[in-house]
């Protein structure tokens, strides 16, 4: 058993399961850490994340249980339930057409330090923006949302296909930017989650299931239980914190640590992978 390995796996969980849920990009998180502690070689790694992203998933689900419950059992024949669900497929299907089409080529030229680096000033600048603009709130609840909001809720996700993005940010503050409350786009966002990270996990295992080993069980299984507890704490945390604050915090958090890592590169002080 190798501890060397194993502390990474559990940093790594932990910056999963803390950054999944917040608009700051979690992907990007795990490239810079991935990059800075040498975890694994890349294609390895990225089906290492691929199993701790799915244990934040399952966070979501615990959080929302309840809820997952009654719209199982109430979608033969209560409309809520039904309308939740549609809303979901419609905003789960623009990134995954997308995705299934041009991930390859997006990992090949943006799954990198710098292209991260830039895509957290960018979009850090962009939740400033829409922050800064008056709010006209439609949809108070989540169960307000029409099909056209679910869709164009779903077609700023297609954005998080860029690293850096950050899935949450973009549904999150899209939301905001198309009339949602604070709270409806903050757990619309959540819920999206679930399809579209269940898929991308059953669409990436299978495509990289010849690297899974027996030999790496206790790494994985210690990112994938760190990811979890980490990301069920967070999301109960951002659920209070939205109740009184804006994502401007998150923001600054994202140019600052963006400049920096640009700062970083071009300085040479840090050679990345």
């Amino acid at each position: 058993m190798d501890s060397i390995l194993l502390l990474k796996a559990l940093v790594m969980g932990v910056i999963e399961g803390l950054t999944e849920f917040l608009p700051v990009s979690s992907t990007g998180h795990l490239i810079i850490a991935g990059s800075l502690m040498d975890f694994w070689e890349k294609d390895k790694r990225e089906v290492f994340e691929i199993s701790i992203q799915l244990a934040a998933i399952f966070a979501v689900c615990w959080e929302y249980r309840a809820r997952l419950i009654t719209v199982i059992q109430g979608l033969r024949s209560d409309k809520v339930s039904q309308g939740f669900v549609l809303n979901l497929m419609v905003a789960f299907l623009p990134a995954a057409i997308i995705g299934a089409t041009a991930i390859s080529t997006i990992k090949h030229y943006l799954f990198s330090p710098v292209p991260v680096a830039m895509a957290l000033v960018f979009g850090g600048f962009l939740i400033l923006w829409v922050e800064k603009r008056q709010h006209t709130i439609r949809v108070q609840e989540i169960d307000q949302l029409t099909v056209m909001d679910a869709f164009k809720v779903g077609c700023m996700q297609c954005l998080a296909l860029i690293p850096g993005t950050s899935r949450s940010g973009a549904t999150i503050i899209g939301g905001l930017f198309f009339g949602l409350s604070r709270k409806a786009a903050t757990e619309f966002s959540f819920f999206l989650a679930i399809p579209t990270m269940f898929a991308a996990t059953i669409y990436d295992s299978y495509k990289n299931r010849a690297l899974f080993s027996a030999d790496d069980i206790d790494v994985f299984a210690v990112g994938f239980i760190a990811s979890f507890v980490s990301a069920f704490f967070a999301v109960k945390a951002l659920l209070r914190f939205i109740q009184r604050h804006d994502f401007t915090l998150f923001a600054w958090y994202r140019i600052i640590f963006g400049l920096v890592l640009l700062a970083l590169t071009y300085t040479g002080l840090v050679s990345w992978e």
